[in-house]
């Protein structure tokens, strides 16, 4: 049960997501080029000529706008290639807000595939993972965007259709308890198979990540996810610089736009530099626990081998990377 996935199942998905890619680059970048790209470009184009009335500044933002909308998807990009969109990510952020951020590219490490527990016994509702997590990753404000939801429900029952995660009472309520969910790292995710321009996949370390700059909105993974785990950017994320997260990664907490789909990536700035999610480090009650699947001294297998554990919705064959168990 732990990690489960086999080289049958890997080869044939990373053979799927290539095949998707190479059809769909092509066919984005052609539509690009004849459609937005090239009223981009002309605007990119004519804020750099001598004549233009814009400040220095502005005109450097239409440029690193340009240079990004053309670039490729992060999986075909070279080592060199992604040092330089990065350094564009950072100049522009810099330029529009007057911040510094850092952004990675840290890959998967050898040897480590992330796993999820969260003790049900535990969890008293506070929510201060639901915070720890707004504001570690960047998410917009405006909307009040959440990767987490914490539900609480009667002693006795688990159904999350009715249950409710927008209460607003004192906790832990009186016959009731309370359960965590956000992305589950799904082994054999559905939203990866769905998506048409290959703007979601896998990592080695099991993390599903989306490539923002790729994503086209069709919001077809959300449909296809059975965990409610994607959110949709109606809007440009609005972030207060005062309170904006500096330490980002590329495939994770960095700016995102309006019209695209981001979702919990287990603070994949954080986890690939050994620290903890954000969630994780900030539950006051010891609920959560995260860790390498295949190490076999890791609290994450100790509590696999240990305790009588469960997933949701375990029919569908999705196998998350994400427990629940009691005391």
């Amino acid at each position: 049960m732990i990690g489960k996935t086999s080289d049958t199942v890997s080869t044939k998905a990373d053979a799927q997501q290539d095949t998707l890619l190479q059809k769909t680059v092509d066919r984005r970048r052609a539509l690009g080029i004849l459609l937005g790209g090239a009223a981009v470009g002309v605007q990119a184009m004519a804020a750099c000529t001598p004549t233009s009335p814009l400040p220095d500044e502005s005109k450097e933002l239409k440029l690193l706008a340009w240079r990004e909308y053309i670039k490729g998807n992060y999986r075909t990009m070279t080592e060199a290639e992604r040092h330089e969109t990065i350094a564009r990510l950072e100049r522009a952020a810099k330029l529009k807000r007057g911040v510094d951020v850092k952004i990675q590219s840290t890959d998967a490490q050898p040897g480590v595939e992330f796993g999820y527990a969260f003790n049900i016994s535990k969890c008293q509702g506070f929510r201060s993972c639901v915070d720890a997590c707004i504001n570690e990753n960047n998410l917009d404000r405006d909307a009040d965007t959440q990767y987490i939801r914490i539900f609480e429900m009667k002693d006795g029952e688990i159904n999350l259709d009715e249950a409710d995660a927008s209460f607003q009472h004192e906790v832990p309520a009186e016959g009731h308890f309370y359960l965590g969910t956000q992305c589950f790292q799904c082994a054999d995710p559905p939203c990866v198979k769905v998506c048409p321009v290959g703007a979601t996949w896998q990592e080695p370390d099991g993390i599903t990540v989306i490539d923002y700059d790729w994503c086209i909105g069709c919001r077809y993974c959300m449909a296809a996810c059975p965990y409610w785990a994607r959110r949709f950017n109606w809007s440009a994320p609005e972030v207060p610089a005062p309170v904006l997260n500096p330490n980002q990664h590329y495939l994770g907490n960095r700016a995102r736009k309006a019209g695209v789909v981001e979702k919990c990536t287990y603070c994949i700035h954080r986890t690939r530099q050994g620290r903890l999610p954000a969630c994780a480090e900030a539950c006051p009650t010891g609920a959560r626990v995260f860790g390498n699947l295949l190490d076999p001294d890791s609290e994450i297998r100790w509590v696999l081998e240990h305790k009588k554990v469960f997933r949701l919705k375990e029919d569908l064959k999705t196998e998350p990377r994400f427990w629940y168990y009691t005391d």
